[in-house]
């Protein structure tokens, strides 16, 4: 079976078991705030192409205008729930839709916006050759992204120079080596990084730790 047939048949599958926990929470996330319970925010995803990329919304309505496209150690437009749903990762669940329409796949390099893919190199660019997915192993890595960025003087500064062409390499190099072993790999590390497992699934992958520095 293709990598698309599976991440079209488990997608739906998984929109369908999980309708009830959406509907709860949206319920809950309007009840909280105003606004839509489904955020939608324009990416650029497989060679350049932009769609929506869909969210449970965890930020207060139109928090875009109110600060910058990056979340920032504790920020104040997260909204109570939305931290919860951020730590689970459950704001992500609506991206199912997105690999059901064929704009993501399950794994494959998490889609930026253009104002960041506009700075790629040409060689960062070879990463707008994958599908983007829900997760991918720069996701694992840098799990505490926020919290990452909150430690440095230059948020934006440092995602551009140091955390951006991190998550491009450690990506690209996941791709050259990627199958469907390796996606259901990344799947089972990333539900473990959420409850707290140390599963080392990963560790017979081929790829080279981060290398940050300051």
């Amino acid at each position: 079976m293709s990598k698309r047939a599976v991440d079209f048949f488990s997608a739906l599958l998984g929109l369908v078991l999980l309708a009830p926990v959406l509907l709860v929470l949206m319920l809950l996330i309007r009840l909280e705030s105003s606004g839509a319970p489904i955020y939608r925010q324009r990416r650029v995803g497989l060679n350049g192409r932009e769609f929506y990329l869909y969210k449970l919304r965890s930020m207060v309505t139109e928090a875009d205008r109110s600060g910058g496209l990056l979340t920032v150690g504790a920020d104040t437009r997260i909204t109570r729930l939305g931290r919860i749903l951020r730590a689970a990762k459950l704001d992500e669940l609506p991206q199912l839709w997105n690999v059901v329409r064929g704009e993501m796949s399950l794994v494959g390099p998490r889609p930026e916006v253009a104002t960041y893919v506009n700075l790629y190199t040409d060689d960062q660019r070879q990463v707008l050759a994958v599908r983007p997915g829900v997760t991918d192993p720069a996701s694992f890595f840098f799990f505490d992204e926020s919290a990452i960025l909150g430690r440095v003087e230059d948020p934006q500064r440092y995602y551009i120079e140091r955390l951006m062409p991190e998550k491009i390499r450690i990506n690209l190099e996941y791709a050259r080596q990627a199958s469907l072993l390796t996606d259901l790999a990344m799947i089972f590390a990333t539900v473990g990084k959420i409850f707290g497992l140390r599963w080392n699934v990963l560790d017979w992958l081929k790829i080279s730790p981060p290398r940050l520095g300051q």
